[in-house]
């Protein structure tokens, strides 16, 4: 089964676009989105873009083969525009016989992990920064934003699949991976 994870749309109605493309050619099983859906929030800069009512129809068809986790940006009216659940902070996910808990990253973190067993993987959004290693035996993980992206890294996405995770930029190029 093949995952897709994206993270930090921010109302970039432009970058979910690419993300969207890329997950029609990715063809995942599942698009797993680790929140921030609409807002851009007030310390970040308006995204290429910024069409959060754009965004959320864009989602909304894609809505059945989503799971999806409330990032700090996301609020309750945010859900109003959404058809799909997204305010749940954390999903766990059964993959491959691994243990997946994914959320958005501004309660547990990669430096504030939950309970997790060695084997584990925790995965995360909100840093805005693509992470792929391994601490104290739980693989820790983060796509990095589609639309936001920090400290000179490019918009990105990542696919797990066959026990390997993948972040790419949307040209392609391996940004970095890591077999879990």
């Amino acid at each position: 089964m093949k995952l897709m994870f994206i993270s930090d749309i921010h109302g970039s109605l432009h970058w979910l676009e690419q993300a969207l493309a890329k997950a029609e050619e990715e063809q995942p099983h599942t698009l797993v989105v680790l929140g921030d859906f609409l807002y851009h929030g007030p310390r970040n800069p308006l995204p290429d873009g910024y069409d959060p009512q754009g965004v959320a129809a864009k989602l909304n068809a894609y809505g059945k083969s989503l799971v999806a986790v409330r990032g700090n940006c996301d609020a309750e009216v945010d859900q109003m525009l959404l058809q799909f659940p997204m305010m749940g902070d954390y999903v766990l996910i059964l993959h491959e016989g691994r243990k997946i808990y994914a959320t958005h990253g501004h309660g547990f973190s990669i430096d504030n992990l939950p309970p997790l067993a060695p084997g584990d993987v925790f995965i995360q959004g909100h840093t805005h920064l693509p992470v792929a290693e391994v601490r104290e035996g739980i693989t820790v993980l983060n796509p990095g934003s589609i639309s936001l992206p920090k400290e000179n890294n490019p918009n990105s996405y990542a696919i797990l699949e066959n026990g390997e995770f993948i972040i790419k930029d949307f040209a392609g190029k391996i940004v970095k991976q890591i077999q879990l």
